[in-house]
């Protein structure tokens, strides 16, 4: 039994004892003058000292001294009889030095005649609790601190941002979703009257198509291009993308939505594409003039070597000026949308023989082996112009990227439903990181700067364009240092 013997310990009953001995919580009897007379055995444990220790101690020398005279104020309260019992929160020092927190209820036993025996104290230890609620107070603290900042970036972009749950209910959006939503419905959002048109501008999106209801549906896109605002000149372009929140499950649980602005671009591709227009328009007139004098110099008699050559080399030049107006003023035109093709019958074959024997000079000059794989006649509806156009570039690019004593090869053949046209070369190769663009306009590659290749970056770009106004899919497959093959497919009937 863990009784102090510094001074004569109460007579006590048995069982009391023993019951306290055996508490779940800490159980202490002091005397009125803090002299520790007994502690029980959770008290120990929580304090980690041993009974010769304690005998020698008092209740200040187990208390924090920061709390030693909140606890004499209630030892002084009780002894005076202003109060029966007392409850507070104390801090002790364990044998470690370390701090227990807990909660204390005092109460002061008198005798017959009233004289205070001693303070008996139940001690509930609240260390770990208050540890974990100090730890879950400080996550809390930074988790707010988190979500602040969270929210004043959020609030911050430039880009409008919407999140919404499950059931297409709005979550969170940002100032410029707000800003954006006040153009695009008349009377905010839910409102019947919407003002969010086609990438064309040519249509107003039912509420059906708008990127929202998509979203909410679970559908993802990517750089989605719509115009919101009702009257024309003060439109917006955004581009919408949206993609899906699932739950561990994968259940749909909701989508995250980004509009970005892209109206200034829009525009500036649009005053682009009129410029390239206006200028292929504009030098395609004295330009047909120049070659048609060249071309009428040349059939003149009496012309000596030296000059005769001379008209050689502008005429050369002449036609590849022409090459680059005709490329400019198509990817205009294909741009704005009044690119049309001239469907006729034409023989494919016949086509791709007239190209490699207008290449095979060019071919020879880089020693390239130009081959030809076509059978005597394949004949289907398309645009003889355009397709000769495809022809003309990817072979000039075959050769163009293919070293000395390399082969081209040029093949047609029919492909289950389709047409199949292939370009194969063994040269240089694109390099991996630059597949992704290869059809895009204006791009160079690496390789075709190195070696100041001339070009406009626009032959692939026309290709594809050419290509799917027929209804087909064009593809490039390349290793660096091995070769690049380029096929195109057709359907049979255009």
């Amino acid at each position: 039994m863990a009784v102090v013997a510094r001074t004569r310990m109460p007579d006590t009953d048995a069982l009391w004892l023993l019951t306290a001995e055996h508490a779940p919580h800490g159980v202490v009897l002091v005397s009125p003058d803090d002299d520790i007379l007994y502690v029980n055995e959770s008290f120990r444990s929580m304090l980690g000292y041993g009974d010769e220790a304690l005998a020698q101690m008092r209740g200040a020398d187990i208390t924090h001294p920061d709390d030693v005279d909140l606890d004499q104020s209630l030892v002084h309260d009780l002894l005076a009889g202003r109060s029966v019992s007392a409850r507070a929160a104390k801090r002790f020092v364990r044998a470690d030095n370390s701090v227990a927190v807990a909660e204390v209820t005092v109460a002061l036993m008198r005798d017959a005649l009233g004289v205070p025996l001693y303070l008996v104290s139940q001690v509930v230890d609240l260390t770990e609790r208050h540890s974990f609620e100090s730890r879950l107070q400080r996550a809390e603290s930074q988790v707010d601190v988190e979500r602040r900042r969270a929210e004043a970036v959020f609030d911050a972009v430039a880009v409008g941002l919407l999140l919404l749950d499950g059931d297409g209910r709005y979550l969170l959006r940002n100032r410029r979703h707000r800003e954006l939503l006040t153009m695009a419905f008349a009377h905010g959002a839910g409102d019947t009257e919407v003002h969010v048109f086609d990438a064309g501008q040519t249509r107003r999106l039912t509420l059906e198509e708008l990127p929202e209801t998509r979203a909410a549906a679970g559908e993802e896109f990517q750089d989605l291009l719509v115009w919101v605002g009702d009257r024309p000149d003060d439109r917006r372009a955004l581009s919408v993308s949206a993609r899906a929140v699932r739950d561990r499950d994968g259940v749909f649980a909701g989508a995250a939505m980004a509009c970005h602005d892209v109206t200034d671009l829009m525009r500036a591709l649009r005053v682009k594409d009129d410029f390239l227009a206006s200028i292929s328009h504009e030098l395609r007139t004295p330009l047909t003039s120049v070659m048609a004098y060249v071309e009428l110099l040349q059939s003149s008699d009496g012309l000596d070597e030296t000059l005769h050559k001379q008209l050689g080399v502008i005429h050369r030049n002449s036609r590849r000026l022409s090459h680059l107006v005709s490329d400019l003023l198509f990817t205009a035109t294909a741009a704005s949308g009044t690119q049309v093709m001239d469907f006729r019958r034409v023989d494919l074959a016949t086509v791709l023989q007239e190209a490699v024997q207008a290449a095979r000079p060019d071919a020879e000059a880089g020693e390239v082996l130009l081959l030809l794989d076509v059978p005597e006649s394949l004949v289907m509806s398309a645009d003889g112009f355009r397709l000769r156009q495809v022809a003309d570039n990817l072979i000039a690019n075959a050769i163009a990227y293919t070293m000395p004593d390399g082969t081209v090869r040029v093949s047609l053949a029919r492909h289950g439903d389709g047409i199949e046209i292939v370009v194969a070369d063994d040269g240089e190769g694109i390099p991996e990181a630059e597949l992704a663009d290869v059809f895009a306009t204006f791009v160079r590659g690496r390789n075709a700067r190195e070696r100041l290749v001339p070009g406009t970056g626009l032959g692939l770009n026309i290709v594809r364009t050419i290509v799917e106004a027929h209804g087909g899919q064009v593809g490039v497959e390349s290793v660096e240092g091995v070769g690049t093959t380029v096929r195109l497919l057709l359907p049979a009937v255009s």
